[in-house]
């Protein structure tokens, strides 16, 4: 039995016909590379282009930071479920961390499984 977490496919990876949807499976994440500590910035993700039908959408993304030094990680940040046809696989969230942190998103396709992006944000 396999753990979950090697269920979940990356763009490093993705291997066979999985490599063929990482650009459109896999999250795409907008953040600034440094940040001051505590200072709110903003993280936009999105998912595609992608179809966002009922029978084949994005229906989850989930944010995770793994804030470094911390003792147990990651932190959920946030979980969006989405609605095929009515609502697009884009969010913006804003953020503080105080440490050099990960940023991971994670996005389930109803017929691809999940994807997985990560960023690293250094704090000055």
């Amino acid at each position: 039995m396999k753990r979950f977490g090697e269920l979940i496919y990356t763009p490093e990876t993705a291997s066979g016909e999985a490599i063929s949807k990482v650009e459109s499976h896999a999250p795409k994440i907008e953040a600034p590379n440094t940040v001051k500590a505590d200072e709110p910035f903003t993280v936009r993700i999105s998912v595609g282009p992608h179809p966002n039908t009922v029978e084949h959408s994005i229906r989850k993304i989930e944010v995770y930071l793994y804030e470094e030094g911390r003792k147990f990680n990651p932190i959920l940040v946030a979980s969006i479920d989405l609605t095929p046809v009515y609502s697009e696989p884009k969010v913006e969230l804003t953020l503080k961390i105080k440490k050099n942190s990960v940023i991971y998103a994670l996005g389930y396709c109803n017929l691809h499984g999940v994807w997985e992006s990560r960023k690293e944000i250094k704090v000055e």
